[in-house]
């Protein structure tokens, strides 16, 4: 199974949908560790997102992403909007020209996604960000590409909930929550939560053809 880029659009409109919707969650979990305004920016970018896909008539998957990306760093402004907008930019950048989405190409995206991430912002897995559920994410893709789309994004997103899971351990490095200490342990990184529920978005949209 191969998305062509049509369906990549309407997938990230689903992604974009579930953020939105998640908006009270993610509030919730950077208010626990911040200053509680991660949701209501992620909400904010991905409504910009939906501008700009619900227009787009995409040739490549690189185009979607890429726009998606922009979006959101437009629009948030900020760590989150410069991370997110990131992630997507520079997965879609990573990606072949011709073609759609498929097994493979997470491997890629996803890779590249996280190498941006850590070279623009300088955090590192452990330091209780939103790379403690993309890392283990893009490391998941890299073992996966010989399966289907849906059974590779699938376990993709079982890795960035693991790793959700996991950041609850940590000490923050960054942010307002670095300030906490161990105050901070027993709540999981909202940035992680948020990779979370793109990720599931994903597999609820491949799983169902759309």
């Amino acid at each position: 199974m191969e998305l062509n880029p049509n369906q990549i659009r309407l997938m990230m409109l689903k992604v974009a949908d579930a953020i939105i919707e998640a908006e009270p969650m993610l509030s919730q979990a950077d208010r626990d560790l911040g200053d509680g305004d991660h949701g209501l920016g992620m909400k904010r970018g991905m409504e910009a997102v939906k501008i700009h896909l619900e227009k787009l008539e995409p040739t490549t998957a690189e185009q979607v992403f890429v726009t998606t990306g922009t979006a959101m760093m437009t629009s948030m402004g900020g760590a989150s909007g410069a991370i997110f907008g990131t992630l997507y930019r520079a997965g879609g950048k990573a990606l072949p020209n011709a073609g759609g989405l498929n097994s493979q190409d997470l491997s890629l995206f996803f890779h590249a996604a996280a190498e941006a991430i850590m070279k623009r912002g300088g955090a590192k897995p452990g330091d209780k960000t939103m790379l403690d559920a993309l890392v283990p994410a893009a490391e998941k893709a890299k073992e996966v590409t010989h399966l289907t789309l849906t059974e590779a994004l699938t376990a993709i997103a079982a890795a960035a909930e693991a790793g959700k899971e996991a950041s609850k351990t940590m000490i923050a490095q960054f942010g307002r929550a670095k300030t906490l200490g161990e105050a901070c342990i027993g709540f999981p990184d909202a940035g992680a939560c948020s990779v979370v529920v793109m990720l599931n978005a994903m597999v609820a949209f491949v799983k169902t053809g759309g």
